[in-house]
């Protein structure tokens, strides 16, 4: 039984041997049909070689090509670096140049950023931006130009003069709309916004205490407040003297009138 015992051990162990001969055996041929190349790498790396860095990566890494001179060593990256962009395969995930004249893109068929003197339209450099479109910003970046748009006028306002409602007979009313839309650049500019117009009322004294349209009349100073009340007198007897002037040209001009008409039936009845 002990014989028995011994016969298997010793079998084990040169099985054992064999099998350590044969892995290393392996081991051996890979080394020389693969010169340098290491499956204890670090970095990302699935293989590599002391002399060329990364040779494969790990799963959803991209491998890319740095190039130091002359020599171009392989490395594993998370994401590609700018001017490069990542594609996947079952075989390899790598970084890929993007086009010529771009400084970043999402493939190869569109540009996110261009060369410096280039304008980017819809993934596209181009040399100029196309009609319609206008560069803006820092990239670039052909955007719609944006023409200005206003809204409908508002209601005339009342008829007023120096803020005052009363106290004059020619005045000026306003009206006003809103800018809808601000123009960009190369947009077309926006019409006025406001406008004046001349306007005649039935004049009237002002009342006591009469405020400014809209608004109090803000406090002014002593010197400023007499000088507006003296032009303000002075523009009602201006009026005044005007309408004085109206009445007696209208009172003549239909006493001439009627003294006409009285001649003309005197010299008809002597006539007659």
């Amino acid at each position: 039984m002990q014989l028995q015992l011994i016969s298997l051990v010793l079998i084990c162990l040169h099985s054992m041997e064999y099998i350590d001969s044969q892995h290393a055996s392996r081991i051996r041929r890979h080394r020389k049909l693969h010169p340098g190349v290491s499956h204890g790498c670090q970095g990302g790396c699935a293989t590599c070689s002391d002399y060329n860095g990364c040779l494969s990566c790990k799963p959803r890494l991209f491998f890319f090509l740095e190039r130091n001179g002359m020599r171009q060593t392989g490395v594993c990256l998370s994401s590609c670096p700018s001017g490069y962009y990542g594609t996947r395969s079952p075989d390899i995930n790598k970084c890929t140049k993007c086009k010529a004249d771009c400084d970043a893109c999402f493939n190869r068929n569109f540009c996110t950023k261009c060369k410096a003197g280039l304008y980017l339209h819809m993934g596209k450099c181009l040399d100029v931006c196309p009609d319609g479109f206008e560069p803006i910003g820092q990239h670039m970046e052909c955007t719609a130009i944006v023409h200005c748009e206003v809204g409908e006028w508002s209601q005339w306002s009342p008829c007023s003069k120096r803020g005052k409602t009363c106290g004059f007979k020619r005045g000026e009313e306003s009206r006003t709309r809103e800018t809808l839309r601000v123009p960009s650049a190369s947009g077309d500019t926006c019409p006025a916004t406001k406008e004046k117009r001349k306007c005649a009322v039935q004049r009237r004294r002002c009342r006591k205490g009469e405020r400014k349209e809209g608004s109090e009349r803000k406090r002014r100073p002593n010197k400023e407040n007499k000088e507006e009340n003296q032009e303000s007198r002075q523009e009602e007897r201006d009026t005044d003297n005007r309408e004085e002037s109206e009445n007696k040209n209208k009172t003549e001009h239909r006493r001439r009138k009627a003294q006409n008409k009285q001649r003309i039936s005197t010299a008809g009845s002597t006539v007659q």
